[in-house]
């Protein structure tokens, strides 16, 4: 909803864009605010505000407010809320858990579920045959790389994975048909990946990127699942978009898990569970 105000500001009159600067910077309160508080707050007439919410596609200021409240009473964060130097510690709590919040809804509602079905179906094709399944990435998205090798691995998969470029040439290249190879990047833009994408195709095997749309990986692979996400590629320290890799690592280790079955995985996961248990203090 306000992603649709953001997009129309340039549409809209001066009045009107100090309307909808207003609920962009607080949604709540411009929710619960009367007209005449939002038409001073604005330094604008109150038909002004009405006609600001017809601008943007609403019937008027009821309707306006009644699907804002509703979307605001569920909790969605919509605007990536970015720290500043002399924010406080709470300040920066909120912050960071906010955006994470906003990316993983904006995933829920964009998801590919064609795509991820696919994608599903590869993975079980490859455990069924009793074929290799592995994970690239370089980096960050290495360390994702891992995580996806750890959930696969304790499902009893045959399953490996590489961050490092010359261990991902050599991996690819001994492939063979019927293996699966899932590459993750953030920016879908590195050399490395592509390169063992090709030689991965090449060799037989399927490959699954999750990636940014539009990036030439994400056109590569046999199968393109979207990680789309507000943050910015540059960023030194990655969050967003490793969280929501994990998420989409862990939506697809979770329907593999469903379709191998729990006759299979519950006995094996019950006799794991029974040689750990000295680990552990009682």
């Amino acid at each position: 909803m306000l992603d649709r105000i953001q997009a129309a500001l340039p549409s809209l009159s001066p009045s009107e864009q100090r309307v909808a600067q207003l609920c962009l910077a607080d949604p709540c309160d411009f929710a619960r605010l009367a007209v005449g508080e939002l038409a001073r707050l604005s330094k604008v007439s109150k038909p002004t505000v009405v006609r600001f919410c017809r601008s943007v596609g609403f019937d008027g200021l009821v309707d306006f407010k009644r699907k804002l409240s509703g979307a605001v009473d569920e909790g969605v964060p919509f605007i990536h809320r970015c720290v500043n130097a002399d924010d406080k510690a709470h300040e920066v709590a909120v912050k960071v858990i906010d955006s994470t919040l906003a990316t993983l809804l904006k995933y829920r509602s964009d998801i590919g579920m064609a795509s991820m079905e696919r994608a599903t179906a590869l993975l079980m094709d490859a455990y069924q045959h009793k074929k290799r399944i592995q994970f690239y990435g370089v980096g960050d998205s290495g360390v994702v790389a891992q995580d996806a090798q750890h959930k696969f691995f304790r499902l009893g998969i045959n399953t490996l994975a590489y961050s490092d470029s010359h261990f991902q040439i050599v991996s690819a290249s001994m492939l063979e048909p019927g293996d699966c190879v899932v590459l993750i990047s953030n920016s879908g833009r590195t050399r490395d990946l592509m390169e063992a994408c090709d030689i991965a195709k090449k060799s037989g095997a399927s490959t699954v990127v999750i990636t940014a749309s539009g990036s030439p990986l994400a056109s590569a692979a046999h199968i393109h699942l979207a990680a789309d996400h507000g943050e910015p590629f540059e960023h030194f320290v990655p969050m967003q978009s490793r969280l929501l890799h994990l998420l989409i690592i862990d939506i697809l280790a979770t329907s593999v898990a469903l379709r191998i079955g729990c006759d299979v995985l519950q006995p094996m996961m019950r006799n794991v569970k029974h040689n750990l248990r000295n680990k552990r203090y009682a």
